[in-house]
């Protein structure tokens, strides 16, 4: 009777410490990620310095790396250099108006006098025609050179804008080779090497943000009642082999669909249910989070860590 009594008291024992256990176990549980920038070259030619390390920290603006830009500067130069005979093309018509005037004082002077002798009868009337058909003509011959030289010119003028608009084209290219940090961050990984042959939309470098981590986890459909956006909750990442440091949190997105539950939560009969996933953003001061640490998320404060202690 004695040992019956034992064997009864041992499973009720084990049965109400796998209940303390199942009672301990957090709300939900995820793995921390990062927001990374992929960061690609914005010029074509060979990657002269490009100083960074993996692990290294960088601030937004810096200045992290230079592709070739000889061509470039030699190409501005060219334009430069056209630019600057413009002016020699202009047309100078100031010789030829001038000729042309004289002309005209001449037959007006001509004209004055043969209206004179018209007057006395001197001289016929078509004379004086025939001297104002022919400052007509001067006339129209200035007007004509006058028009003709400013079309040339400014056809030789207009060559200059574009020739400006394709200095500002290879200026924004040279700007372009500089390199320098989108934002602040941790250098993840470095895909390039000073040296090398680089393209246009050539990966460079993954920057990672990782002042603040994301952890993206997964609850239940009868836990999603307790979850809302800017909640504060407790987070828990393993401290050792029996203690949890216990962070803080915020609910910063909710799924609007269940998926099943990823093949990285606890048992098999977890991983086949429906859950909803959602991410608590939790700053990260001292570094020690990392890209796919596992955490746990309690909704409202529990003793997880105290069990685990």
């Amino acid at each position: 009777m004695k040992n019956i009594n034992l064997v009864l008291f041992i499973a009720s024992t084990i049965t109400m410490s796998a209940c303390q256990q199942e009672a301990a176990r957090s709300d939900a549980y995820g793995n921390f990620e990062a927001t990374t920038v992929l960061v690609s070259a914005e010029a074509n030619g060979q990657l002269n310095a490009f100083p960074i390390e993996e692990g290294q920290e960088i601030k937004e603006g810096e200045f992290l790396g230079l592709v070739d830009t000889t061509l470039l500067h030699l190409q501005r130069e060219q334009v430069r250099a056209q630019i600057g005979t413009l002016p020699a093309k202009l047309r100078n018509s100031l010789a030829e108006i001038e000729v042309l005037d004289r002309q005209q004082d001449n037959l007006e002077r001509e004209r004055d006098r043969v209206a004179r002798l018209v007057a006395k009868k001197a001289a016929t009337p078509k004379q004086l025609d025939d001297l104002n058909g022919e400052l007509t003509v001067i006339k129209q011959r200035i007007q004509a050179v006058r028009s003709n030289t400013n079309t040339a010119n400014g056809a030789i003028l207009a060559e200059k804008q574009p020739m400006l608009a394709q200095i500002a084209l290879l200026d924004e290219q040279i700007r372009r080779a500089y390199l320098y940090s989108p934002a602040t961050g941790t250098i993840l990984t470095k895909m390039a090497e000073p040296g090398e042959m680089v393209g246009i939309g050539s990966p460079l470098f993954r920057l990672g943000q990782l002042d603040t981590m994301r952890l993206r986890a997964y609850t239940t459909s009868n836990q999603l009642q307790n979850v809302s956006l800017g909640q504060n909750v407790e987070v828990l990442v393993d401290e050792g082999t029996e203690a949890y440091r216990q962070l803080s949190g915020t609910i910063s997105w909710i799924a609007d669909q269940a998926e099943f539950t990823p093949k990285t939560i606890q048992t098999k009969e977890d991983r086949v249910n429906l859950v909803y996933a959602f991410e608590v953003l939790v700053p990260n001061p001292d570094g020690k989070l990392k890209i796919g640490m596992p955490a746990e998320v309690n909704f409202v404060s529990s003793s997880p860590q105290a069990t685990k202690q």
